[in-house]
């Protein structure tokens, strides 16, 4: 088996690593120390440490401290990575040391030992390049990892999460319009209401979810600012002058984003405050949709014993043994993303005001969390949208119906006749079963004229 592994060596020693793996020693010990559960660390995570990575080879060359067979060897390298070469090659777990440290050195070792590849030196014997010499340059795990993993996060929320919000929105849209003259009962404490028009109603849907958007990128203002400098503790202490500046103005050439230096390296570097506001933003989001699902689930129940004013496509069978059953299953499914979103967001928190000092030793979970919640609000997002709101319709002989059978309909007659009569006129035709018109003329509270000027469905709402 010994030719399947090759022997690379750190500061504790020699480690065997497998012989097709462009890993190296630490990363290896990573691999052995932290077997624990399934989840990696994310390649969005993984491309924004290497987008750092060629940044400051760019910078080291251009202050004079790096030559540039070495720079060039990491742009060419960090490159690749960014798309998607090595994915396989970066099997370090989220459940490890705190601070990111073995991601660091995964990502340095790859590329040192991708450069030795290259140059047709031995793998393992960090020549050309160094992981810690040369692609750590200037840097440190403790200003690097958070800088990552700002970066990755609004990255992919631009990307991912910003556009399937908007699609979501823009046919909330579409259908408040279409749906704006359809009046139907309203319902509070999940009691009759006064009346609403749809279009009303799928309004506020598009309104939450516009604030919960507007929310979200107000809190991505904070994530720009970057720690990159702060190497160990924040001091910049092995940074050179200049270095943050040039790394900056490279990672923004890079990706289009306005990123600047941070004002205080200590702050960003031992907590992640602004990482946790913008999860509690999420977290509002998983609210909201939450909730939107809920209600969405709550018109269309029936098709005979329920409310039933929403039809929804029927995408799949519903039951095992039911047969013709049809489930509102993206509603569930999305409330499934919003409940674990919620969980991610108690752990982040708990993570947020867990670190000593000079360090947040739960960097690791708080990338994690927030990109799986970013990844799983994207999705849902745009499956709900996709396999269900774009293909729901009014049901409007049930909202005709319960429209016509309400009794909060009385609500119109309390500016004529007083709260107290129009309650006895509801509680009779409750009582009688009868209608409310049948109810007051029975009363003698008004006649049918009056009345029917009164309950005027189109002056509710």
């Amino acid at each position: 088996m010994e030719k399947f592994f090759r022997v690379e060596k750190d500061s504790l020693g020699s480690v065997k690593v497998p012989q097709d793996a462009f890993w190296g020693a630490q990363t290896q010990r990573s691999i052995q120390n932290f077997s624990i559960g399934d989840e990696l660390v994310p390649l969005e995570l993984v491309y924004a440490i290497s987008l750092i990575k060629k940044a400051a080879s760019i910078a080291n060359f251009n202050l004079g401290i790096l030559n540039k067979s070495k720079k060039n060897l990491i742009v060419e390298i960090s490159s690749e990575i960014l798309h998607g070469l090595y994915d396989d090659h970066f099997p370090v777990k989220i459940w490890q040391t705190g601070s990111g440290t073995q991601t660091n050195m995964n990502v340095n070792e790859v590329i040192s030992n991708i450069a030795s590849m290259k140059t047709n030196s031995k793998i393992g014997n960090h020549y050309p390049l160094h992981p810690n010499d040369d692609v750590n340059k200037s840097q440190s795990t403790n200003d690097t990892f958070p800088a990552a993993i700002q970066i990755s996060v609004i990255d992919e929320i631009h990307k991912q999460l910003i556009p399937s919000i908007t699609n979501l929105k823009k046919e909330f849209d579409i259908k408040s319009e279409e749906w704006s003259e359809i009046i139907k009962i309203g319902r509070t404490h999940f009691q009759d209401a006064v009346p609403i028009s749809f279009g009303q109603e799928i309004s506020g849907w598009s309104k939450q979810l516009e604030d919960a958007k507007s929310a979200i990128l107000s809190s991505l203002n904070e994530l720009y600012a970057l720690p990159i400098g702060g190497t160990a503790v924040g001091t910049g202490i092995n940074c050179p002058s200049g270095f943050t500046t040039e790394v900056i103005k490279i990672i923004n050439k890079e990706t289009n984003y306005i990123f600047k230096k941070s004002d205080n390296h200590f702050s960003l570097m031992s907590s992640h405050h602004v990482l946790g506001n913008l999860m509690s933003q999420l977290k509002n989001l998983a609210c909201s949709l939450f909730k939107i699902s809920n209600d969405i689930k709550i018109l269309s129940s029936g098709p005979r014993a329920g409310i039933y004013e929403l039809l929804i496509p029927q995408n799949e069978p519903g039951s095992s043994i039911m047969p013709g059953k049809i489930n509102p299953t993206q509603c569930e499914a999305l409330s499934m993303i919003c409940a674990q979103v919620i969980g991610f967001e108690c752990a982040v928190s708990i993570a947020n005001c867990s670190g000593t000092l000079q360090m947040n030793e739960y960097k690791p979970l708080i990338g994690f969390n927030i990109l799986k919640s970013i990844k799983l609000l994207s999705h849902g997002i745009s499956s709900f949208n996709n396999k269900l709101v774009i293909g729901m319709k009014p049901n409007y002989k049930s909202i005709k119906m319960n429209l016509d059978n309400s009794l909060m309909l009385v609500t119109a007659l309390v500016p004529e006749i007083g709260y107290e009569k129009s309650a006895e006129i509801a509680n009779l035709a409750f009582k009688e079963s009868i209608n409310l018109r049948q109810a007051t003329l029975k009363l003698g509270y008004l006649n049918e004229e009056k009345f029917n000027e009164l309950i005027n469905i189109d002056n509710m709402i």
